[in-house]
C-alpha cells in the first residue's frame, strides 16, 4: 500500500517528518539540559516556580495557540520574520525550518521536565563529594550528574523526539501544509482523511506508529540492558 499510491509524495512527507523530529531533538536536547540546569541550581523559589511555569506552558497549551504565537512572531510582516528576511534573506513562515521551530516549541517542555526531574533525584552527597575532591563544576556535570541522570535524560529526548514526530498544530500554523515542504507525516494524514483517501490516510498511520514504536522500544531496551550492566 505504501509504494502503491504517489510513492514519491509519501516519501517526501516521511522524509520531511524525519529531518524535522531529528533537526528538533538536536536543539531541544541541548536546551532543555541547559535550562533544567539553570531551574534546578536556582536559589530565589519565587523566580524559579514562575521560570519553570513559562518552560512548561507550551507543554498545557493548545498547539494551535503555541502555533499562533509562532507565526504572530516569525510571520513575513512581523518584527522577527522580517528583520530575518531582510538581514538574512530567510523566510521562516511556511517553510520547512518553520516545522523544527514548530516541533522545538511543543518537544521542549518534554525534555526540560525530564531532565530537572532526573538532575533532582541525583544524589547529593555524591555532588558534595566532588566537590569536596575539588573538582570544577563542569566536571562534577559531566562526571557525576550527567551519568547518574542519563536514563531520566534519554528517556526525556526520546519523548520530545516522538513529539516532535507527531506535531500536528503548531506546524499547520506557522509551516502550513505544502506538500513535498513542510507536509510533515501528521499533516499528510489529516489531507488524506479530508480527501476520503482512508487507505492512504491508513499508510500514513502504520509508518508513523512503527516508527514510534521502535524508538520506544529502543529505550526500552537501553533502559533494561544498563540496568543489567549495573546489577553486574
Amino acid at each position: 500500500m505504501f509504494y502503491k499510491h504517489r510513492k514519491g509524495l509519501k516519501m517526501a512527507s516521511w522524509v520531511i517528518s524525519i529531518k524535522t523530529a531529528s533537526a528538533a531533538i538536536c536543539i531541544t536536547f541541548f536546551l532543555g539540559l541547559a535550562a533544567a540546569r539553570i531551574v534546578v541550581n536556582m536559589k530565589n523559589e519565587n523566580l524559579k516556580m514562575f521560570l519553570d511555569g513559562v518552560l512548561t506552558l507550551p507543554l498545557v497549551l493548545p498547539p494551535t495557540v503555541a502555533g499562533f504565537f509562532l507565526l504572530y512572531l516569525f510571520g513575513v510582516k512581523r518584527p522577527i520574520g522580517r528583520f530575518f528576511i531582510e538581514y538574512f534573506g530567510v523566510k521562516i513562515a511556511f517553510s520547512w525550518g518553520a516545522t523544527v521551530l514548530a516541533a522545538v516549541l511543543i518537544s521542549f517542555p518534554l525534555m526540560y521536565r525530564s531532565a530537572r526531574g532526573a538532575f533532582e533525584q541525583v544524589d547529593e552527597n555524591l555532588i558534595y563529594a566532588g566537590r569536596t575532591l575539588g573538582l570544577s563544576e563542569w566536571t562534577i556535570f559531566r562526571k557525576i550528574i550527567m551519568p547518574a541522570a542519563m536514563p531520566g535524560v534519554l528517556s526525556g529526548g526520546v519523548l520530545a523526539f516522538t513529539r516532535g514526530l507527531g506535531e500536528f498544530g503548531a506546524t499547520a500554523m506557522i509551516a502550513g501544509n505544502i506538500a513535498g515542504k513542510t507536509r510533515t507525516l501528521p499533516l499528510a494524514i489529516y489531507s488524506e482523511v479530508a480527501a476520503g483517501n482512508m487507505d492512504k490516510a491508513g499508510d500514513y498511520v502504520t509508518i508513523i506508529v512503527v516508527m514510534s514504536l521502535l524508538i520506544v522500544g529502543g529505550m526500552n531496551y537501553y533502559v533494561i540492558r544498563r540496568k543489567r550492566v549495573t546489577a553486574k
